[in-house]
């Protein structure tokens, strides 16, 4: 008898005998296969989100259906990866693609804006009992800060609130790309010393009141206050001035709203800031959405294809995963206002950088996009992986000051490996 052959052990006896081990180490079973043999290295260090709000069509976009009768107006245009077409509103970034992945089985829930929206930026349905943090604010909380920087920064719009994570895990707020926030210098009229000795004053108020009443509502006051002083005094400041951006760079990413903020999360993250999401609304089309969609391309395309491109040609890109999100998609049929309505049960969404091997297609929806057609991918699906991508544990338990577990992302969420290199 081979003195050797228990090594050979099945499956099925593998599992049982790994399953005791696994719950030892707080690991399931499936997490733990999954983990075994894994050679991913995480590259990205910082995330830039592009988030959506309205309800981005897919079909528009990122999932054309030419020659079907959900196809529409916008015809598909080839790309610089082989077989991928993406909407005609995408002429520039098709140039890019061989840098981009797309999604295209996103399997949502809720069709609602409000609950989709927090699903998609939690990984949780809502629950009136606690507000889960933003992908952003778990991605801070888990992450070393490496810049004087905020490490969390959304502009054009407010992210989602960092809920049992904590102040230090809220997103600093940038309304106009490029302006000066009047909250980190000192008002007309007060000198530098004069000010400073307020602030030193005020510090000293806040510490006596926190020492005699002790609220946690006054223990955020002044983190928040902290954080704003030492970034008035820090020269990383700067970073957020564009006067001082050749025009012409300006000019390349678009002269507008947008432009100017995917130039400003491009230098952000350059700086050491981990995550910054750029907002941009005005997709919930019900009527005329092919024109609305071609003008809302005129104004992404440039700025999307720019960023990419440089972070590309200085070599940032590997170390910076970007991502386009939408609360869900829409509807294939269009309806008699020339528009799409709400449609939850696939959409698709956009990768680069970080790690994620350009040139792909993860899943398909089927003839019309109406269905995950292959490789249905989950809403937690996508945290799991931006939390891959930066070596994050997605599954790490968290106790939240009220003394109540919680998941940093929702309990059963895979990453969806196929997308890294």
């Amino acid at each position: 008898m081979n003195a050797c052959s228990d090594y050979f052990q099945s499956r099925r006896r593998f599992l049982k005998q790994f399953s005791g081990v696994a719950a030892l180490l707080g690991m399931p079973v499936q997490r733990l296969l999954a983990e075994i043999g894994s050679t991913h290295a995480p590259k990205a260090e910082s995330v830039i989100l592009f988030w959506m709000g309205g309800g981005m069509s897919h079909l528009d976009t990122w999932d054309p259906k030419p020659g079907r009768p959900v196809g529409g107006e916008l015809a598909p245009i080839k790309t610089s990866a082989d077989g991928i077409q993406i909407s005609e509103i995408f002429p520039l970034l098709a140039k890019q693609m061989h840098h981009c992945a797309i999604v295209r089985s996103i399997a949502g829930t809720n069709g609602d804006h409000g609950r989709a929206t927090y699903e998609l930026q939690t990984s949780y349905p809502q629950n009136p009992a606690i507000v889960h943090p933003g992908v952003g604010s778990i991605i801070v909380n888990q992450s070393k800060p490496i810049s004087d920087l905020p490490s969390y920064i959304s502009i054009g719009g407010m992210a989602p609130r960092a809920g049992y994570l904590g102040q230090r895990c809220e997103a600093y707020f940038v309304g106009q790309p490029g302006e000066r926030d009047p909250y980190l210098a000192f008002p007309d009229g007060i000198s530098k010393v004069r000010g400073e000795k307020r602030l030193d004053l005020l510090a000293k108020m806040n510490a006596r009141h926190q020492q005699s009443v002790g609220a946690p509502a006054l223990r955020e006051a002044a983190v928040a206050l902290d954080e704003a002083v030492s970034l008035m005094h820090s020269p990383a400041l700067a970073a957020f001035d564009l006067d001082k951006e050749d025009p012409k760079t300006i000019e390349r990413y678009g002269a507008t709203e947008f432009g100017r903020a995917a130039l400003l999360s491009r230098k952000l993250v350059e700086k050491g800031v981990r995550f910054v999401q750029v907002n941009r609304g005005g997709f919930d089309m019900h009527d005329g959405i092919f024109q609305a969609m071609r003008t809302q391309g005129g104004v992404m395309d440039p700025a999307l294809a720019s960023l990419i491109g440089d972070l590309a040609a200085s070599g940032r890109l590997e170390k910076t995963l970007v991502l386009m999100l939408s609360e869900f998609g829409r509807t294939p049929n269009i309806n008699n206002g020339a528009g799409r309505d709400h449609h939850a049960r696939c959409f698709s969404c956009l990768f680069a950088g970080g790690g994620v091997k350009g040139g792909q297609v993860i899943g398909a929806s089927d003839a019309d996009g109406m269905e995950p057609k292959e490789r249905p991918v989950a809403v937690a699906d996508l945290h799991a992986s931006i939390c891959y991508a930066l070596g994050v544990d997605y599954a790490k338990g968290m106790t939240t000051p009220l003394g109540r577990p919680m998941k940093l992302v929702k309990e059963g969420a895979q990453p969806v490996t196929e997308l890294f290199s």
